[in-house]
């Protein structure tokens, strides 16, 4: 799909979609639970319906009514021998550890870019856990045959948090093996994106999966007494968040080409994206926010520096953001860019540049050239959604119309993005019919 997107005005208000990292934890949290969970504002992403699809393989029964999700589930008992998680890097790392749980085996599969991205991490970790692991020489797909045992294990937290989230949740969900009553422990080392680990032992808190003691995010210990999951008595009841790492889109298109107001953002998430706030800020980017939501003013923006090292999401949105403030933009963390849909340190070099836009990489940082114009052209998604975004947001105030090809992967995170931009006013044409508000 091509999408075809003229400078634009904006204006209005929009609600900002459900959260993928918030919804795909929660599914996992509801399948490990064992009763009844209510998730109201479900997410309907690629991502989201592949974390459905998993726990349904997995044993859990779910339906969708309006804007809530029941979840009915007795812990790991899957009915297939497979599971897919499409393109989803985090469900394959947080719920690889989940299917060890159980004593069958289960093949486990993915789709797109998922297919190349290295897994040695459970090659190396899960047979220390008495879990039996095939992968095809370190990559997708991978054969996983448990029960997973909880042991005290030491791990490696710089590739992706996401990998200690499916840990955390697996060791709190294994029911003990042995009658030792010394706790066991995850020891990590150079972990990254801490605040999504926060996130996760939100959730797990929130669904009544035991806690691990927390010191300093170097050691997560579990004790004994803390492993029974019991059933939960009525109906739980948990609540997707707002997306940040969606919403900062629609932010730094406020900044850039609007007048718009963003509600549904928590400004007390502890989703990492929030720090896109800290970056507009920096930018001296005209933005307010009180209780009706965040209201967002375009004007003339200054170069800023910023460490996206735990929150390397933000990458795409940052670049167009940078590409309107004047100045020479630094930010900090390249080397989390690798291994997601796409290489997008160089993605982001190679698209914007055809926009007029100069990028330079150097070891961990990020140097984007800004407040020198943005042009119109054609670039390609490199089937990234966070890509296609990003050249969406910047074509709005762009000198002539920007083409966006493979625009479809938006549907992996945010698959009412376009929509989104159109009702704020946005002139952009989905294969050259136009469907934008005169």
């Amino acid at each position: 799909m091509k999408v075809t997107i003229q400078p634009s005005i904006l204006s209005g208000t929009i609600l900002a979609a459900a959260s993928k990292s918030s919804m795909q934890r929660a599914c996992a949290a509801a399948l490990l639970s064992k009763g009844t969970r209510l998730v109201q504002n479900p997410g309907h992403s690629n991502d989201d319906i592949a974390a459905l699809d998993i726990i349904k393989r997995l044993g859990a029964e779910w339906e969708i009514a309006g804007e809530e999700l029941t979840v009915k589930s007795n812990g790991v008992k899957p009915v297939v021998d497979e599971i897919n998680c499409g393109e989803s890097g985090l469900s394959i790392r947080m719920f690889t550890p989940l299917v060890a749980l159980s004593e069958k085996e289960i093949r486990i599969n993915g789709e797109g870019s998922l297919l190349t991205r290295p897994m040695d991490f459970f090659d190396e970790i899960l047979p220390k856990l008495g879990v039996s692991v095939q992968s095809n020489n370190g990559k997708l797909p991978l054969k996983i045959k448990g029960p997973l045992q909880p042991t005290s294990i030491e791990i490696d937290g710089s590739l992706s948090s996401q990998f200690l989230t499916g840990l955390l949740m697996a060791f709190a969900a294994a029911p003990a093996k042995s009658s030792s009553n010394l706790p066991v422990s995850i020891k990590v080392r150079n972990l990254k994106s801490k605040p999504y680990i926060d996130l996760t032992l939100d959730v797990m808190r929130q669904f009544g999966l035991p806690l691990p003691e927390n010191k300093n995010y170097e050691e997560f210990i579990f004790h004994k007494e803390a492993v029974e999951i019991t059933p939960s008595e009525g109906v739980g009841t948990y609540t997707v968040e707002g997306d940040w790492s969606g919403g900062a889109f629609l932010l730094v298109a406020g900044v850039i080409a609007g007048s718009i107001r963003v509600r549904g953002l928590d400004l007390l998430s502890t989703q990492a994206d929030k720090k896109i706030i800290d970056a507009l800020m920096n930018a001296n980017a005209s933005i307010a926010m009180d209780g009706k939501g965040i209201q967002l003013h375009a004007g003339d923006m200054n170069a800023f520096e910023f460490d996206a090292t735990d929150c390397p999401d933000l990458f795409p949105p940052l670049v167009a953001l940078a590409a309107y403030c004047k100045g020479e933009t630094k930010i900090k963390g390249v080397s989390r860019l690798a291994h997601k849909e796409s290489n997008r340190g160089l993605t982001l070099q190679a698209e914007f540049g055809k926009m007029g836009v100069k990028i330079e990489l150097l070891d961990d940082l990020m140097i984007v050239h800004g407040g020198q114009g943005v042009k119109g052209a054609t670039v390609h998604s490199r089937h990234d959604h966070r890509i296609a975004m990003a050249c969406a947001v910047a074509a709005l105030k762009a000198e002539g119309e920007t083409v966006i090809e493979e625009a479809q992967a938006v549907k992996k995170s945010y698959p009412d993005f376009y929509e989104h931009l159109e009702s704020l006013g946005a002139k952009l044409s989905l294969n050259n019919k136009f469907t934008f508000h005169e």
